[in-house]
């Protein structure tokens, strides 16, 4: 592993334990050279995604985009970040056992229903982007959605 401070080949593992969802290994690394310390993470990978967008052009799967995206619809809700990253761990997971071409509609489908489970305010933020809301009926929409699956739980509680 390259140091990213001074760009050494070389590094020592000082220490390696699973993150706090399991999907991936944390390292802390010491360089041999500058003798910095750094951490990485190290994950499975099914296989290398393709998203093919809706304009035809394919390009590289890129996992932060997608937590960039899931972050910015959750901003300022209290969700901890450890539920985000297992959403992403899982969507990440689903899309690869589907195979290689994977369409951008797929991955935003999988973010709403995701979003749906666990943030009623974050859904609605990322659907008005997903979805291209242009007037304030289309929100009004998607929010008696989401009202009407809440009343729905909450009536299969009291059976």
């Amino acid at each position: 592993m390259r140091c990213p401070f001074c760009s050494h080949e070389d590094s020592q593992v000082k220490d390696s334990r699973p993150s706090e969802d399991g999907a991936a290994i944390r390292r802390r690394r010491q360089c041999e050279g500058c003798g910095a310390r750094f951490t990485t993470f190290e994950r499975v990978q099914l296989r290398d995604l393709t998203v093919l967008k809706k304009d035809g052009k394919r390009e590289p799967f890129d996992r932060r985009k997608l937590e960039r995206s899931i972050a910015l619809a959750c901003r300022k809700r209290d969700i901890a970040p450890e539920r985000l990253e297992r959403m992403v761990s899982g969507i990440q997971r689903q899309l690869e056992t589907q195979g290689d071409d994977v369409a951008v509609d797929r991955i935003g489908e999988a973010v709403m229903a995701g979003l749906k489970a666990l943030d009623h305010v974050a859904y609605i933020r990322f659907a008005s982007v997903y979805k291209d809301f242009t007037e304030p009926q289309d929100f009004a929409e998607i929010a008696g959605s989401v009202e009407g699956a809440a009343v729905d739980e909450n009536n299969r509680r009291l059976l």
